[in-house]
């Protein structure tokens, strides 16, 4: 471990720490992920799976970025890619894409203070 990392399952690990993290916090219950109104407008003993209610409320609970829930024609018309290449792709995304957060000059002054602190006191201080 201490010699190989795999960016893919970082990204891939990252996914699922996601799901995780979603359902340890618990499903939001109200009016609107009840789907009260579209219980009333399609009256009982209906078709609620085929509502956009149903279809939306759902991507609410898990929207995975690297897992494929289509059915196996529709995700091998789509290229038939596994997770794995798809985190594979999203790493290659990440690294060229990626600008870190501009830290503010407050900031910036009080690292250098702290370094300039710890090599003074180490007597190591560039001149």
């Amino acid at each position: 471990m201490g010699i190989t990392f795999d960016l893919a399952q970082l990204v891939l690990d990252n996914d699922v720490a996601g799901l995780i993290k979603r359902s340890v916090n618990g499903i939001e219950v109200n009016d609107k992920t009840l789907s009260l109104d579209a219980i009333k407008e399609i009256g009982p003993f209906k078709d609620y799976l085929a509502h956009k209610t149903t279809y939306d409320n759902m991507r609410l609970t898990t929207t995975p970025k690297l897992m494929d829930r289509k059915m196996r024609p529709q995700w091998e018309q789509g290229g038939a890619k596994d997770a794995y290449q798809r985190a594979n792709e999203e790493v290659h995304h990440i690294l060229e894409t990626y600008e870190p957060p501009k830290i503010s000059e407050s900031v910036l002054k009080q690292v250098r203070d702290i370094v300039d602190g710890a090599e003074d006191e180490l007597g190591i201080k560039d001149e």
